[in-house]
């Protein structure tokens, strides 16, 4: 007998909404996507050096670089307007914007070409609680709700199915009372 089962797909954008400005992101991130912009993110911790459980004693440049890599990662799930205001690196040469750009280094590239050009941060500035409260909630989205770690044979079994019984000895069954007292 065939069977037949039907998937809807997400088609409206998540929104956050921070003080009157609202990110929205994408409804569905395909193949790939997530897992790769969570690559680039770890790969810059691991590059930099930067335990995000033990940040004591993290030099504060290396701090910069780890704030900045979250905000490129969660550019990469927005929609672009959204995007550009949260994530955007301004090249500038004699006090006017020339160009913008989704990463830091994608505006020092071109500012490299500039004489005298520079480059300025000005995409949306966030206290770091607000970010990390950023990324958990797009792992949640895209991620299924857990930080993909790649393969793993360290995983946790699963849990018995709903019904089993256990091999434990009830505490009930374990101490009876004596007969005769």
């Amino acid at each position: 007998m065939s069977q037949r089962r039907q998937f809807t797909l997400n088609t409206e954008p998540h929104v956050a909404e921070i003080g009157s400005t609202e990110l929205r992101f994408l409804p569905e991130v395909m193949g790939a996507q997530f897992l790769d912009a969570y690559e680039d993110l770890q790969q810059t911790q691991k590059q930099l050096g930067v335990d995000m459980n033990d940040l004591a004693g993290v030099d504060p440049e290396n701090l910069r670089s780890i704030v900045r890599s979250l905000r490129v990662f969660l550019a990469r799930l927005m929609l672009p307007e959204s995007a550009e205001v949260f994530a955007r690196w301004d090249v500038i040469k004699g006090g006017k914007v020339v160009e913008s750009f989704g990463t830091p280094e994608e505006a020092a590239d071109h500012a490299e070409g500039l004489k005298g050009a520079t480059v300025a941060d000005a995409g949306m500035q966030l206290p770091d609680r607000v970010l990390v409260e950023l990324l958990e909630w797009a792992v949640e989205l895209y991620g299924g709700g857990q930080r993909p770690t790649g393969l793993s044979g360290g995983s946790a079994t699963a849990s018995p199915p709903p019904g089993t019984r256990g091999r434990a000895v009830s505490p009930s069954k374990a101490s009876t009372r004596a007969r005769g007292r």
